[in-house]
């Protein structure tokens, strides 16, 4: 009898932690991307920050890059000297970015880096941050854009809504990537949030 009372408890627990661990499950699941969205907070109470890298060139002056990357104020930056050949040719703007500040940061960067020809999907990207030449984006989830974008998205009569507007426009990513020489479905198409 008291071998069934103990073996009736031990399924018992059993039982418990598994109830515990599928009920966490489903709530992580349920709660999605949807609860997870940010508030964009003032830039008084949290600044923009800028990293990534600059070309090899500009060693000597790095100091005086970033000072010039953070000239408008309400932004740090943490940017490296790119250690071999050219700097990525990458810009991924949050969300949250100040238009004024996310146009000078891309000017920025097409003087100190190699350029801009891709855009990294805001969705993958922390609404106040801007990495500048960043490797650490895989291919699916960028787009390329053509100058003409570029100078579009430079355009100074642009508002914040406008801005950000035409930057989810242009990293929207190709339906196809390619893997291993043939073109599968992009898995890192994110659907913009409202």
């Amino acid at each position: 009898m008291r071998i069934k009372i103990s073996k009736n408890l031990v399924t018992n627990k059993y039982l418990a932690r598994c109830m515990v661990a599928v009920l966490t499950l489903c709530f992580l699941f349920l709660s999605g991307p949807a609860q997870a969205q940010e508030k964009c907070q003032p830039l008084d109470k949290k600044r923009i920050k800028i990293e990534g890298y600059i070309s090899k060139k500009f060693r000597k002056q790095r100091k005086a890059v970033i000072k010039e990357f953070t000239e408008l104020g309400d932004s740090r930056a943490a940017l490296r000297v790119y250690p071999m050949g050219e700097t990525s040719k990458v810009i991924a703007i949050g969300k949250c970015v100040p238009v004024h500040i996310a146009q000078h940061v891309i000017k920025k960067a097409m003087q100190y880096s190699t350029g801009v020809e891709s855009l990294v999907q805001q969705q993958f990207v922390h609404g106040h941050w801007i990495g500048v030449g960043v490797t650490i984006f895989d291919e699916p989830s960028q787009q390329l854009v053509s100058s003409e974008q570029v100078q579009q998205l430079l355009n100074p009569d642009l508002s914040n809504e406008e801005f950000h507007k035409l930057y989810l426009q242009f990293a929207v990513p190709n339906e196809l990537t390619p893997f291993f020489g043939l073109q599968v479905p992009n898995v890192k198409t994110a659907q913009p949030a409202p």
